[in-house]
């Protein structure tokens, strides 16, 4: 890791960084999704390939506050439907990093935001058209859990992007507000404690590394805080034009850099 970068980082960076944070609490207990505007911001100001390690313990404090707030919500069934996918994905994702320079990681990062931002703006084109779900016990069911689970497993350990594709299951799945927040609260906590690991083990978080982390942490518990009093008072479709908006320019930023 260029731990360089870290400890010379302008005070406008870390004010960035500091926002992603901030960011990334909201999207735990409110919108999920609004995430990918902190990977982009963290992309942004951290080499590409480092800034995944550096986000994803961010990550998992959101993770750890929204399991507290939605605990009670979360449909196992599901969850084991998707681990093993998932898993494939992760391990899948791994590989690709081992392989992958910076240019390479940060050229994939804007392209998954991009794709994101797309099955986004599929999503709610189908919501609005009336698309009933697929109950998860059919035989469809299952083979769109696997399809979405690998997606999701490679793009949450490539560029913690796993979020919009998650959502997506889910809403197709039928869940509604609460189930789906404790659901995909569980289900990020576990994938991204399982994360930890692997990006270990590529030297994407250290001692440093977890310094940063730790001074970011403080941003994640405000906008935790405000997201659980949004959740039922936010606009949720003007928010997902902005989020959806910022992802498309983040990722064009990335693949311009």
């Amino acid at each position: 890791m260029n731990t360089m970068t870290l400890w010379h980082m302008s005070g406008w960076g870390f004010a960035a960084l500091a926002f992603a944070a901030l960011l990334v609490g909201f999207s735990k207990t409110a919108v999920s999704g609004a995430n990918t505007v902190s990977l982009a911001i963290f992309a942004a100001v951290l080499p590409a390939r480092a800034s995944t390690g550096i986000l994803l313990p961010v990550l998992i404090v959101g993770d750890v506050l929204a399991v507290l707030t939605y605990r009670r919500h979360a449909h196992w069934p599901t969850l084991w439907r998707l681990f093993p996918a998932v898993a494939a994905g992760v391990v899948v994702g791994t590989l690709f990093l081992v392989w992958a320079d910076d240019g390479v990681v940060r050229t994939s990062i804007g392209a998954i935001l991009l794709l994101m931002a797309g099955v986004t703006m599929w999503r709610r084109r189908t919501a609005v058209a009336g698309e009933a779900p697929d109950p998860v016990t059919s035989r469809a069911g299952r083979a769109k859990a696997r399809s979405y689970g690998v997606l999701g497993g490679f793009t949450t350990m490539v560029a913690n992007a796993g979020g919009p594709v998650m959502s997506m299951y889910l809403l197709s799945a039928g869940f509604r507000k609460l189930g789906f927040l404790g659901t995909s609260a569980f289900f990020f906590l576990i994938v991204n404690v399982s994360k930890v690991p692997f990006s270990a083990g590529l030297g994407l978080i250290d001692g440093r590394s977890l310094l940063l982390d730790a001074a970011l942490a403080v941003f994640v518990v405000p906008g935790a805080l405000f997201g659980k009093w949004a959740v039922n008072r936010i606009n949720q479709r003007l928010f997902e034009h902005l989020v959806i908006a910022a992802t498309i320019v983040g990722g064009v930023q990335l693949l311009l850099r």
